[in-house]
Formats: structure tokens, sequence, C-alpha cells
């Protein structure tokens, strides 16, 4: 699959993002599942699959600790397609969690967190997929901008779609006014990428988009996306450049 997926790359960086995504439909059908965070790029995804007529599985990894504002968008989400997005959980509780590792384990290990309550969901759900659809764009972060519209997964052994992966900030704000989708109101409250409550904060004017996504650390991604934990470490932590 992975060579054949290769010699399509260059062919499907010329589709829009509703070709891609009934590229994927006629192709894997309900075996592709399109993974949402609910972020502004998710929401546009999965209004541009109802209006096409390709309805994937949907579903967001529920860490027990998403903001209230993401909760009642599911709900919103829900109702407003007639869908039911399925919220995947870590094989263990916030308690049981804290009985194991200690308290505020995202504090001292962001990674092992993750880890335990995104990657290891993910992994799991995607062992009955043959592709998954997320809403990164190469815009959003340096670790993101050579994503390509059609990839082999290697970490996961499938598929992967992005089928939004060349808009803009600006590109995904219009189709969202202009289709009145509904999203995150912490958007508005300069949270450009939404995480879990403990990880996540505001971001401050000049800050890049996922400056407040694990705030503190040298931590940028979960490690759904690209490769394995990053050896994170606190700014406090950092090693300091030797002055010649």
């Amino acid at each position: 699959m992975n060579v054949e997926i290769l010699e399509q790359q260059s062919e499907a960086e010329r589709w829009r993002a509703e070709e891609v995504l009934a590229w994927a439909g006629q192709r894997f059908g309900a075996r592709a599942c399109l993974a949402s965070s609910l972020g502004s790029e998710d929401v546009v995804l999965i209004d541009l699959a109802a209006r096409i007529g390709t309805p994937f599985p949907i579903f967001t990894l529920d860490t027990d600790f998403l903001f209230p504002e993401t909760y009642d968008l599911i709900g919103a989400i829900q109702q407003r397609y007639g869908l039911l997005i399925e919220r995947l959980h870590a094989g263990i509780t916030p308690e049981e969690q804290t009985r194991q590792f200690g308290d505020a384990l995202w504090k001292r290990y962001p990674d092992q967190c993750c880890e335990i309550r995104k990657i290891a969901p993910l992994k799991e759900r995607l062992q009955s997929a043959s592709a998954w659809i997320t809403g990164i764009r190469r815009e959003q972060s340096p670790t993101r901008a050579n994503a390509r519209k059609l990839e082999w997964d290697a970490k996961f052994g499938l598929v992967k779609l992005n089928p939004l992966v060349d808009w803009s900030d600006s590109d995904v704000w219009s189709y969202i006014r202009l289709h009145n989708v509904p999203y995150n109101p912490l958007h508005e409250r300069n949270y450009p990428s939404i995480g879990c409550t403990h990880c996540t904060r505001a971001v401050l004017p000049g800050e890049d988009a996922r400056a407040g996504r694990w705030s503190g650390f040298t931590k940028t991604e979960c490690g759904l996306h690209f490769g394995e934990a990053q050896n994170t470490m606190s700014v406090a932590e950092r090693p300091t450049e030797s002055k010649r």
C-alpha cells in the first residue's frame, strides 16, 4: 500500500479538499476514519464530508481533561449533522493515573501523559482502519511544514490524508463563516490550538499559534503525527549555549 500511495502523492497535491475526501470514500469507505480534535480545521472537514455525502466514522480523543467548551461543541456537531462522534478514552481513569504515576503527570512528564491518554487509544482505534483523515495544515507549525495531502503513516501502518494541508488560517475561517459551521468559542479568546485544560493556554500577541500548547516545555506535538516522544524538557532545564 505504501508504494501505491507514494506513486499517487504528486497527483494528490493537485486535488481540492473535497476531492481528497471523495477519493478516501471511494477507496476505503467506512475503513477511512476522521480523527477530530474539534479544532477549526476539524469542523471544516466534518462539514465538507457531510456536503459531499461521505459520512466517515468520526472519533475524538477524550482525555477526560478537555475544556467544557469542547464537550459542548461535540454535542452541537452531533446535533447539526445527525452523527455520532466516537469518544476514545485512555485505558485508565485520571484517578488511576494519579495512583500509578503521581499527581499532575502532565506537569512533570507531559509526553507520558499524552502517551497514556492520547497515543495509546489512537493506536488501538487505528488497528481497525485503513486510512485516517486529519486537519493538519502546513501553516500551523514548522513540524507540519512538509506534510502532504496523501501520505503513508509508517508509525501506524496505514494511509493518512490531510485534505486541508495547503489551506491558510484565513481559508479555514472564511469557510466557517460562509457555511455557519459550529466552532469552539475558545478560538475567539486567543486559543488557536485547543487541547487539554492542563496543557493549553491562550496565545499572547506575537506568539506562534501553538505557543499555548505545553507552555514552559520544549514539547510542541503530542506525538500523534510526528514520531515518538520528543524527549521533552521544561524551559528551565534547557541547556544554555556556551559563549565565546
